[in-house]
């Protein structure tokens, strides 16, 4: 999977393009989150794809160079899907449930694999390779490249690296979780940075829920102690709001939170 993916990005950018995301779209190759004119970019591309369920699919997104590429992203997506299926029955475990209640919440589950390319930087300290954000699903899992950092999450007001193990996927906490958890469980708040020297490419799987999926925090998880913190919304209603706006750490989840004081 890296080996292709490092091929794919290092294609000249003719030969990316054929894959280029419609307007209006997060398919394809190119640059999400763009969101005004002036707005000052991230620094680096991305190759975004649907993988589940396959009835979504837009094959013509899914590159055919170089050769083999679509069925390793078939076989690596696959068994990310198998580890993503027991860590949300393990979850559900932890949080009081029976191990198929948060697989049956999600209806079915979205799956999306998100490719980022982030080419050397000659001033890393004045751009970022993504802004701090949440994401907005339930969970995301990581891989990273073997010997280059870049990805650091926000603790105790600070910004903590997350030096790359080889043999390891980082598993990220998303709104909806936090949602459902009524906080308990935070959405964790990460940005990726540049560097002077080295190209770097991560490889992000987002597992969420279907999009007419009804959200808001588990009975068992409000009690006198612990108000209800969220308001319900609907998945496919949050997300695309989250992508509408530009990256700005998790202004979104806090604005879900405003709208149940206020009621």
């Amino acid at each position: 999977m890296k080996e292709a993916t490092t091929e794919f990005f290092n294609l000249p950018i003719e030969e990316k393009e054929m894959y280029a995301m419609p307007p209006n779209d997060v398919h394809g190759y190119g640059h999400a989150y763009v969101v005004s004119e002036d707005q000052i970019l991230d620094w680096s591309d991305l190759m975004y794809l649907l993988i589940y369920p396959t009835r979504c699919r837009r094959l013509q997104c899914w590159p055919n160079t170089p050769k083999g590429f679509k069925d390793i992203i078939e076989a690596y997506s696959s068994e990310v899907n198998r580890v993503s299926r027991e860590l949300l029955s393990s979850l559900s475990v932890i949080m009081g449930m029976e191990n198929h209640v948060l697989l049956e919440l999600h209806k079915e589950i979205i799956q999306g694999l998100r490719m980022n390319y982030y080419p050397p930087c000659i001033t890393p300290e004045n751009v970022l390779g993504v802004s701090p954000h949440s994401d907005s699903g339930t969970i995301t899992l990581l891989m990273q490249n073997d010997d280059v950092c870049g990805l650091e999450i926000r603790h105790n007001g600070g910004w903590v690296p997350v030096v790359p193990k080889s043999d390891a996927l980082i598993v990220n906490v998303g709104d909806i979780l936090e949602i459902w958890s009524n906080g308990k469980y935070k959405s964790i708040e990460h940005r990726a940075v540049t560097n002077k020297n080295r190209e770097r490419i991560s490889y992000a799987t987002f597992i969420c829920p279907w999009d007419d999926v009804e959200v808001e925090p588990l009975d068992h998880m409000v009690d006198h102690e612990n108000p209800k913190l969220y308001k319900k919304v609907i998945f496919g209603e949050y997300l695309r709001q989250s992508l509408q706006r530009k990256m700005e750490g998790k202004k979104h989840t806090l604005m879900w939170q405003e709208l149940i004081e206020y009621e």
